[in-house]
């Protein structure tokens, strides 16, 4: 059996690989080993720790392959991540997300890159949940709903769910917080919503996700 690290950003990123991504790979014959970000508490951290934990991970794991799934949305200038600044500066958020991608490939030691490979999510894991509104009105009674239209208005805004931006105010948990009357919880409504969804559809709606997945599916060791 293949067996790969996915390093997750939080608990969030974690539950979902575990219960909607390992299913899947189950039938591909690959394990899935999800830590988190270690002195997060939940969240992104200077390059540097991060670096710490992707070499050291490859290091006494010397036959797997180590990938991240961590958010665009919460990197800052101030984390230090390589080629920040320049990649910033690129408008095409795709291509802008790829060369911070192998940016961060490139500052791993040359040893180790051929088992590894970065992934951020663009621009946040909750995208993944606006790829069925049918899950909402099935999961939530109307009474739950703060505004249910701008629920139907994002959804009608994106056919690519992933373009959803990473604004204070407009990025997709901050959308689910305004549309939801109890505060969107994270851990417990991000793996559940996505199961019922399915991974399918997920893949179908999200292209840079679903880059990713078929990435650790057919990676070589």
């Amino acid at each position: 059996m293949k067996r790969i690290i996915i390093i997750c950003e939080g608990q969030t990123e974690q539950s979902f690989c575990q219960n909607v991504l390992q299913p899947y790979f189950n039938t591909k014959n690959i394990w899935l080993e999800t830590p988190t970000i270690k002195k997060s508490g939940g969240g992104i951290v200077n390059w540097n720790s991060l670096k710490k934990q992707i070499i050291t991970t490859l290091i006494q794991n010397p036959n797997i392959i180590v990938t991240t799934f961590i958010d665009y949305y919460g990197i800052l200038e101030r984390h230090n991540f390589p080629n920040w600044l320049e990649s910033e500066k690129i408008l095409d958020k795709n291509v802008r997300i790829k060369s911070l991608e192998n940016a961060i490939l490139l500052d791993i030691n040359p040893n180790l890159q051929h088992r590894f490979f970065p992934y951020i999510q663009l621009h946040e894991f909750e995208c993944l949940l606006f790829c069925n509104p049918n899950v909402f009105t099935n999961n939530f009674d109307e009474n739950e709903f703060l505004d249910f239209d701008y629920l139907l208005e994002t959804f009608n805004s994106y056919s690519n769910p992933e373009m959803i931006n990473n604004g204070d105010e407009t990025s997709p948990s901050k959308r689910l917080s305004r549309i939801l009357k109890n505060k969107y919880n994270k851990v417990t409504f991000g793996s559940l919503l996505a199961e019922e969804i399915g991974l399918k559809l997920i893949m179908e709606k999200c292209p840079r996700f679903n880059e990713w997945v078929l990435k650790i599916e057919n990676v070589g060791l």
